[in-house]
């Protein structure tokens, strides 16, 4: 079994492959304090039931997380084949942008996936701590994209700075326009959002020409996915599929 591990800013996406089939899939909480020995307790908590690792793939938007993530896989999985992205590895996804360092490693992940399941040109938008728009050309390079304020940490923000509005449940109101504050945030936050994600994809077509899938993942793509019309796929595992892909190519 193949043990792979996406570290975000807010969770971090676990699964688990049998070959190309992803036969599970959890989520906790990111925490930048915990230990190795506190991650090590988490993981052997999720993964009791399931056959042994044979390998791991890891790739992490928090450094603090990913020193004690290598401590935690030295240390009980030592013996186990291990691939962290990170320069050096080879991920056969060329960077087009002016300072290729700088780019999260998850959004290499998204890439290198969508162009194995989809080809390109195509666009990744990623629904997480912050909405990631992610260009893949034609060769399957990283153009480059676009960074916006993710679903979630907006309407935190909306909460926290306007005293009559609240945090709300992320479902689609009965209609546009909200007849309660609820309502009204939760047409605001839906329909807005997505709003956005039509008008970002259309301004990257207008520029780069058609494309062949606009793919939608992330933890928070379920709230925008029915409202969007330039979303054309749906891959809740793609940054996942490419830790997959990225371990075959070094292994």
């Amino acid at each position: 079994m193949l043990l792979t591990i996406d570290v975000g800013n807010t969770n971090t996406d676990i699964g688990l492959f049998d070959g190309e089939e992803l036969v599970r899939q959890y989520r906790t909480k990111t925490d930048p304090r915990s230990t190795a020995d506190e991650i090590a307790l988490t993981f052997r908590g999720l993964l009791a039931q399931d056959p042994p690792v044979t390998g791991v793939s890891v790739c992490s938007t928090v450094p603090a997380v990913l020193r004690e993530m290598r401590r935690m896989l030295e240390r009980y999985f030592g013996d186990v084949p291990t691939v962290v992205v990170e320069p050096g590895i080879k991920t056969g996804v060329g960077v087009q942008t002016d300072n290729p360092k700088e780019v999260g490693t998850d959004r290499i992940m998204n890439t290198l996936a969508a162009f194995e399941l989809y080809g390109g040109p195509s666009i990744v938008v990623d629904f997480g701590t912050s909405t990631n728009f992610d260009v893949v050309s034609a060769k399957g390079e990283f153009l480059g994209g676009a960074l916006a304020a993710g679903i979630e940490i907006s309407v935190d923000a909306l909460a926290q700075r306007a005293a009559q509005l609240r945090m709300v449940e992320l479902i689609r109101p009965r209609s546009v326009i909200g007849k309660n504050t609820v309502e009204a945030l939760q047409s605001g936050t839906v329909f807005g959002f997505a709003g956005q994600v039509d008008g970002v994809v259309s301004r990257i077509i207008d520029e780069i020409g058609p494309v062949k899938a606009v793919i939608a993942t992330g933890g928070l793509s379920k709230v925008v996915l029915d409202e969007a019309a330039t979303i054309t796929n749906y891959e809740p595992a793609l940054t996942l599929i490419g830790l997959r892909l990225v371990f075959e190519k070094n292994g």
